[in-house]
């Protein structure tokens, strides 16, 4: 607990996500950017002027990450760097007594995120898996929709997620799956995310195929996540396909849609839903900000000693389901899951 009304956050690194992040921090009511670095020399300096032009004689830049992590004003940093770079960022920051909220993945192994969350406990700091979507108002109205019964028991959920690469993003795909490169560790953590989401129990099997480039890197991939008892999710992600980001639960008596998952400043949320006995209705949903939600969420959590809506219990269950996916499409066989203690 503590008696400060707003938490003091660090970025720890000039990434593209920062054009909806860094905004999203400014404009918390229970937050305040107080700086921000890059290994790159000016780059922190311009991705504060470009997305945050009032706040530059208010906000620390630094062209090396360890300054900022040396700043005592500094409460809580975010993590957006290049994904296999999370787990030594993140630890870095634990041993400094920061709070820490990483980008999606957090970790590219169980046994990181494992050693992150001994490190938490250790030095006594919250640390939270940055997806911002579980933060819509509209996951909640699904959650309700689900509680009414009106769709009766689920049995299955369809996530898809994709986009066409373009140029600008190729460096997503430099790296190979194991080195966190690829539509699985970029893309795919939401689908296999937002697929688990709506079952109270563990996956036991997982079976996936893929494309890849050169590199190593998955461009795109399919699968099916064997939940027993005859229920499933279906995911499907690409760098090669029209823009798409929706899931959609069926269980025994109907069906839910969510039309758009990765909302945009102004999008309207729309959500669908039918019945087997010819029910059926879209509801749009007010407008709101994901990103700011999830800063406000932190923030709190911290502030007043809440714990995280995503645990890193949640971490380490999504992590284990994605490497067993990857090691399904490269094998070609469906992978067996045990729950992780």
């Amino acid at each position: 607990m503590t008696t400060k009304t707003k938490l003091r956050w660090g970025i720890l690194g000039a990434a593209r996500i920062n054009e909806r992040l860094l905004p999203a921090i400014v404009e918390a009511s229970n937050a305040k950017l107080v700086a921000i670095a890059s290994r790159r020399p000016g780059a922190a300096a311009q991705t504060l002027t470009q997305f945050a032009p009032h706040h530059q004689q208010n906000v620390q830049t630094y062209n090396n990450l360890e300054a900022l992590l040396d700043n005592a004003g500094i409460d809580a940093v975010y993590v957006p760097l290049a994904n296999h770079e999370h787990a030594e960022w993140v630890l870095r920051a634990i041993e400094c007594g920061k709070h820490v909220l990483c980008e999606k993945p957090m970790a590219l192994t169980v046994a990181d995120i494992e050693a992150i969350k001994a490190a938490s406990l250790r030095h006594k700091v919250t640390v939270m898996e940055g997806f911002m979507y579980r933060f819509h108002p509209q996951h909640t109205r699904v959650q309700e929709l689900i509680n009414s019964g009106i769709i009766g028991e689920v049995r299955s959920v369809r996530a898809s997620y994709s986009f066409m690469m373009k140029p600008a993003r190729l460096y997503r795909l430099v790296e190979s799956v194991e080195h966190g490169g690829g539509a699985m560790w970029d893309i795919g953590c939401y689908a296999i995310h937002s697929a688990r989401m709506f079952f109270d129990q563990d996956p036991v099997a997982v079976t996936a195929i893929a494309k890849y480039v050169e590199s190593g890197a998955d461009i795109t991939t399919s699968g099916i996540i064997d939940f027993g008892a005859g229920k499933y999710a279906h995911f499907d992600f690409s760098f090669e396909r029209a823009r798409r980001c929706d899931y959609e639960i069926t269980g025994t008596k109907g069906g839910i849609k969510c039309h758009v998952v990765w909302q945009l400043p102004g999008d309207v949320p729309v959500i669908s839903w039918w019945t087997e006995d010819g029910k059926h209705s879209e509801e749009r949903l007010p407008a709101d900000n994901h990103f700011r939600l999830e800063i406000e969420h932190f923030s709190d959590c911290v502030l007043n000693g809440h714990q995280p809506l995503l645990s890193l219990d949640d971490a380490k269950a999504n992590c284990q389901l994605i490497n067993a996916a990857l090691q399904s499409a490269a094998e070609g066989r469906v992978v067996k899951l045990t729950p992780i203690k």
